[in-house]
């Protein structure tokens, strides 16, 4: 199953029944089947133990790739990072443990064209040179200057980044459940963003991941004795200023859970730490990397049409 990543669309915490802990009131949120704001990532997929492959957010369909590799770019693999502008972000504190990053502006100009070769009926674009290693991935949509959620799904399961790339690209940007298909209109003021999720760990406290530092994912049994999961990205309790407890009991909100959240509840979670390497790219960085490479060596396509967003 494919999960859902960024969060349901502007709600808000408040005290839920019950909801006691640490700091007073947990989350009171009813989810939407995807995660909790319009920034990070949830689902609430039921999975068998053990089964949790690709998660999108309310069982939303995970799609599948295509191997075609037909030719757009320049050259083979054409892309490169001159005229990119786009923002890294590593994996703040104990995540970033020094190591180069793997995650590159490439990878978001390469699903900008996959997006933008399926909305106008172009042949897929060929294979990039980036590195094709398997990661758990999620590609990320925002849409307009206050870059509201557009569409968030991704897998858990290392896929190979070429064909990962290129199937969760359109599954995020056609088949989020909680959004309408992307159109040719909208390109212009999109934002996008890819996740390469790593260093997961098992840990037997709820309460041990680091908010702004660590992705979580929960597992839990839900008043019917079915297992439900639910995830945010690193990024998600900071930019929503939630601290532990408020975090989770928006993941079991969710996950469908729906009666009132104790402290003895939340023990039984089974939680899992990630970190994550992202980096973002706006539609007109992308529009100035193609136009590069108009200049250099022509391509397969017309130009994008640049649109200053409304």
């Amino acid at each position: 199953m494919a999960a859902g990543c960024c969060g349901v669309k502007k709600q808000k915490l408040s005290g839920s029944p019950g909801s006691g802990g640490p700091g007073g009131a947990g989350s009171g949120i009813v989810g939407t089947g995807h995660c909790g704001s319009e920034l990070g990532m949830g689902s609430s997929s039921t999975v068998a133990a053990g089964s949790l492959n690709r998660a999108n957010g309310l069982g939303g369909p995970g799609g599948s790739s295509s191997s075609n590799t037909n030719s757009l770019s320049p050259t083979p693999g054409g892309y490169n990072s001159t005229a990119l502008s786009s923002n890294h972000s590593p994996g703040p504190g104990s995540c970033s443990g020094g190591r180069k990053m793997v995650v590159s502006a490439e990878m978001c100009c390469f699903c900008f064209d996959v997006l933008y070769c399926h909305l106008y009926g172009y042949q897929p674009p060929r294979t990039p040179r980036f590195t094709n290693d398997p990661y758990p991935l999620f590609v990320t949509w925002k849409i307009g200057r206050d870059k509201r959620l557009r569409g968030c799904i991704g897998t858990f399961s290392a896929m190979n980044l070429h064909s990962g790339l290129r199937e969760y690209t359109l599954t995020s940007a056609l088949k989020d459940s909680r959004f309408p298909p992307m159109t040719r209109d909208e390109l212009p003021r999109l934002f996008c963003s890819v996740s390469l999720l790593t260093n997961f760990e098992d840990v037997g406290d709820y309460l041990d991941w680091e908010v702004g530092v660590h992705g979580i994912r929960i597992e839990f049994f839900n008043e019917k004795g079915s297992k439900r999961t639910a995830t945010y990205l690193p990024e998600v309790a900071k930019e929503q200023g939630w601290d532990h407890i408020q975090t989770i009991d928006s993941l079991l909100r969710k996950g469908g859970y729906k009666a009132p959240i104790t402290n003895d509840f939340r023990k039984t979670i089974k939680l899992t730490r990630y970190c994550s390497e992202k980096v973002t790219m706006s539609y007109a960085d992308y529009i100035a990397h193609r136009q590069h490479h108009h200049y250099q060596n022509g391509i397969g396509h017309p130009l994008p049409p640049y649109n200053h967003y409304s």
